[in-house]
């Protein structure tokens, strides 16, 4: 094979990997050591939850910390295709008030 064929070849699997790379890039591949089941037409993990807290002038804003703290954990650890918590299933939050603030904590079984 003469120097451009192997140029091309070289190239056309490097666009090859570039292109399949973001379809995985989404899930580190860690949620699989879970024990993971189908729910309707998602599939979350059995009985292993994220903690999220959160604070904020308002509960609304205390909420949103709390699932913004909760997101960026499991977003690092298993991908982003985990990390949206309105997939997220067995959600519980609890919020409190004290000194002009609102205090927020939540947990939930990561979907995808």
């Amino acid at each position: 094979m003469s120097a451009n064929g192997i140029l091309r070849t070289a190239a056309v699997a490097a666009l090859a990997i570039a292109y399949a790379a973001p379809v995985f890039a989404d899930d580190t591949g860690f949620a699989y050591i879970h024990d993971l089941r189908r729910e309707g037409s998602k599939t979350c993990f059995t009985d292993h939850y994220h903690y999220g807290m959160g604070s904020g002038p308002t509960k609304a804003a205390a909420q949103k910390a709390a699932i913004g703290s909760w997101a960026s954990f499991t977003d690092f650890e298993y991908g982003s295709d985990w990390a949206r918590f309105t997939r997220a299933a067995s959600k519980g939050i609890s919020c409190s008030q004290g000194g002009g603030s609102y205090n927020c904590q939540i947990q939930a079984r990561p979907c995808k």
